[in-house]
């Protein structure tokens, strides 16, 4: 992304995101991974400022205009309205990781259950998962919308691509909202296919072998070079 949002093409560009959020918004209400005003997006517009949906307004309701813009203190700077009360968590993200530049909170149904029922993403076991998003931790809970949440996810920023909270969903982040999306999608549906193994095999499946880990390492090295 462009540093700077002088000029035309700035314009055109915040423009371009702006639609692309929403849109993302909208789907993540279709395909059942938020309910109403659940949930929050973001994505950087130059150097020093982000763009994130309103506190309060259910997603599918959502236009271009209604997204706040905020500085890297999450003081807002256009739009009206409050950004989403979990601004300090998308900050947190931010400030460790230079190379993330869009962010998806969202409460998909069967990887929040996941973390009610005590169980860990097994990530080794697909290596589509693997591959894409790697391991993903499970942050303790902690109250949603307080500074409980950023201090709950600041050991696991850094290493990961992808974080579940306790109680309270998931947090995956890319290098565009596409690629955050994606990954939001594609744990859900590892997370589906984890469940019928267990229930099919009465047991958990194992994971890979470390040989076929450490080739798709390789393989993943190379895509986010």
């Amino acid at each position: 992304m462009k540093e700077s949002l002088s000029g035309g093409t700035g314009m055109r560009e915040e423009t371009a995101l702006r639609s692309e959020l929403v849109a993302i918004c909208r789907k993540l209400e279709r395909k059942g991974l938020i309910a109403s005003a659940d949930g929050n997006v973001s994505c950087r517009v130059g150097a020093d400022r982000l763009l994130i949906t309103p506190s309060g307004k259910p997603k599918t309701d959502l236009e271009p205009r209604d997204l706040i813009g905020v500085n890297a203190l999450g003081e807002r700077v256009s739009g009206h309205g409050r950004p989403s009360s979990e601004i300090h968590m998308h900050l947190a993200v931010y400030a460790q990781r230079s190379d993330v530049s869009a962010i998806v909170h969202a409460h998909p149904p069967l990887l929040t259950a996941m973390t009610l029922a005590g169980q860990p993403f097994r990530a080794d076991i697909l290596p589509e998962v693997w591959l894409t998003v790697g391991t993903v931790p499970t942050a303790p809970y902690a109250t949603p919308s307080t500074s409980e949440v950023p201090d709950s996810i600041a050991p696991f920023i850094a290493d990961h691509h992808a974080i579940l909270l306790e109680r309270h969903g998931s947090l995956t982040f890319g290098r565009t909202l596409g690629e955050a999306y994606r990954r939001l999608e594609i744990l859900e549906h590892a997370a589906h296919t984890l469940f019928y193994a267990l229930l099919i095999g009465g047991c958990p499946p194992p994971a890979m072998p470390d040989k076929d880990r450490e080739k798709l390492d390789q393989v993943r090295k190379k895509l986010f070079a």
